[in-house]
């Protein structure tokens, strides 16, 4: 196995190396260049920065408006808003070169990372360049930010070298320190495997923290607590037996039992002579939505990946034998979805742009952490350029892949006065249901999906539109989705207006964020597969949560689930592994009787028992739940 234990044990150990270099290299930077003390949480004025040039003093001032943006939340100071600057200034350039990492060992990439100054592709950039870059260090940090650049078309969240999480970049010193960990021949293999990126997520924090973290407190304080203490990687086997019995199961019930996956799906718990009545209408896999509703590092989704490749060939060959109107759209698709033999010349044109529409069409995932999108992204990303590097599709042929349906479950934003100043530039209606839909979102770093903003819009809305006419029905939604384009674009105006301070490009990504939340709880889903959340309910959020799932109440693994169920159609299927307790506790006894034997049905579990996930001492349960009410 790729990441055994000694694998894992040895990796860990790079990460953490890493981790540390670039936290003391960009903790120096703060403190020696930029005039800002994360030990302290002191800040130097701009003015008083005068060793710095044009260049440096810009990084300084968008640096003080990223830390102005962090503690505009009342439960953030300036030393915690410094240690989260270093933090994530740490991750994205070690997820960045990890990234070329792996983008090389899939075709994708000229060698620019692996053998560091030696790489290929930064030798035949420095012949081309000469010496008008300055030493060889200062040249390749020009090389490596042309290529950010060029990737950040695909990954803008990754590689857009302007965005508050990617401003520093570490001196050479540092940088041949971490370029050493990187390729280390003990870990070179491991560039190749889907899963790696998910380990640095996951080794990212430690243990010692996560330890730490507990032994302060019973339950979680605050969101980033909330992610880091139940941040357990799934192993690739429990993966496989959650997809291949919701996903899986869903696509051999439509078919009739005909299909490949019967033997792709190693897990898929079917009898040998079993062929269920299939669907009238097949379905489209454009309409197939899975939700990862706590995606971490896509997990799920890499291997869902690998099933739908096989769903969209055979939805391919299963319209060409019974002609273009034999797949439906209606279910799960929009009104001008065209039949797929109308999109493509044929076969090999379709099969080409297959990963592309995977990635824009089908897999949906929802974190708190931040950090946990951008590393999902990236791996959906990644798999994508994998199925056109084995399907022998070159670089510049591949077709650029759209923004997918990974969101990061922020916070609003909190600048009283940037949010007035941008009401001032919307019609009367408009701000007011901005506004409105702000204070909807509140809470969302703590409770991602299990905020039920779905339910609550259309009562929001009512009472901005309701005295002018029918404008919001309840049973028609049209008019929401003018409205949020109208805010989505004024949103976008803002941020790239030259009036616009680096803050308020924050206040409105945040603000964009939130409105892609709303649309992720109004999408129907077929299939949710999940390692969620358990435990404790946060101090900030318990009444909220009790209130909204009294069910469901006395744990948030239970909540999950529950909600899981709420945003699936009927005959929908959820796998989850969690805690095996909440099947005979008596505490769960309503949640079973009502949410599991009540509004779903036990399809199939997998009494795991101890170990199962990594550090989690907890006895797991795999089980999947078919959607009945």
């Amino acid at each position: 196995m790729a990441f055994d234990q000694p694998t894992r044990n040895r990796f860990q150990r790079f990460v953490t190396d890493a981790r540390r270099a670039l936290e003391e290299e960009f903790t120096r930077q703060l403190q020696n260049d930029y005039g800002l003390d994360p030990v302290s949480g002191t800040m130097a004025p701009l003015e008083s920065l005068r060793h710095l040039n044009d260049q440096g003093r810009e990084t300084a001032r968008i640096l003080r408006d990223t830390l102005a943006h962090y503690c505009a939340d009342p439960g953030t100071d300036a030393k915690s808003g410094l240690d989260r600057i270093v933090r994530e200034q740490a991750f994205t350039v070690l997820n960045r070169l990890a990234a070329l990492r792996m983008a090389e060992a899939r075709g994708l990439l000229i060698e620019s990372v692996g053998n560091g100054y030696q790489a290929k592709g930064f030798q035949l950039y420095a012949r081309l360049a000469g010496t008008g870059l300055g030493e060889t260090g200062d040249a390749y940090r020009v090389y490596l930010h042309g290529v950010f650049d060029e990737l950040s078309e695909d990954l803008p969240s990754l590689f857009d070298r302007y965005s508050p999480q990617g401003r520093l970049f570490p001196r050479e010193a540092a940088l041949i320190q971490v370029l050493d960990l990187i390729n280390h021949g003990e870990i070179e293999r491991l560039w190749a495997e889907d899963e790696t990126i998910g380990w640095i997520y996951q080794y990212f924090n430690s243990k010692d923290e996560r330890k730490a973290m507990r032994d302060a407190s019973q339950a979680p304080r605050n969101s980033r607590e909330l992610a880091v203490r139940n941040q357990f990687f799934t192993p690739r086997y429990v993966v496989e037996f959650l997809v291949d019995n919701t996903l899986g199961r869903l696509w051999f019930n439509w078919t009739g039992g005909q299909t490949g996956l019967r033997d792709l799906c190693q897990y898929l718990l079917v009898k040998p002579d079993e062929k269920p009545e299939p669907a009238k209408r097949l379905r489209d896999p454009r309409t197939i939505k899975l939700l990862d509703p706590a995606c971490g590092s896509m997990h799920f989704g890499l291997y869902a990946f690998d099933l739908f490749l096989e769903i969209y060939r055979e939805a391919w060959e299963w319209q060409q034998a019974h002609g273009s109107g034999c797949l439906d759209t209606e279910i799960g698709g929009s009104a001008d979805m065209k039949p797929l033999s109308q999109c493509y010349a044929d076969q090999a044109a379709f099969t080409h742009d297959v990963p592309r529409l995977i990635i824009e069409h089908n897999i949906y995932g929802v974190d708190i952490d931040p950090r946990a999108a951008q590393i999902a992204s990236l791996a959906l990303w990644l798999r994508a350029q994998r199925a056109w590097y084995e399907a022998g599709v070159k670089a510049k042929d591949r077709p650029q892949v759209g923004r997918g349906h990974v969101v990061a479950a922020v916070a609003p934003p909190a600048e009283v006065e940037l949010r007035k100043r941008f009401m001032e530039e919307l019609a009367p209606l408009d701000a007011e249901l901005f506004e409105k839909t702000l204070f909807l979102l509140k809470g969302l770093p703590e409770l991602g999906v299990l905020l039920q903003v779905e339910q609550e819009l259309p009562a929001l809305v009512r009472a901005v539109f309701g005295e002018h006419g029918d404008l919001f029905r309840k049973e028609d939604m049209v008019q929401w989705h003018k409205a949020e384009a109208r805010l989505r674009e004024a949103l976008t105006d803002y941020a790239r207006a030259a009036r616009s301070t680096y803050q308020g490009r924050l206040f409105a990504e945040d603000a964009l964020q939130g409105l892609r939340m709303i649309d992720h709880c109004r999408e129907v889903f077929d299939a949710v597969v999940m390692n969620p959340p358990f435990g404790a309910l946060a101090a900030g959020t318990k009444a909220q949560l009790v209130k909204a799932y009294p069910r469901s109440k006395n744990d948030l693994l239970a909540m999950f689930v529950e909600r899981g169920l709420d945003l699936m159609r009927r005959g929908g299927r959820i796998g989850a592994i969690t805690s095996r307790t909440c099947f005979f506790l008596s505490s769960f006894q309503k949640w079973r009787e009502e949410v599991v034997l009540g509004i779903a049905r036990p399809e199939v579990m997998a009494d795991l028992g101890y170990g199962v996930m990594d550090d989690a001492m907890v006895e797991a349960a795999a089980y999947v739940l078919e959607k009945q009410a």
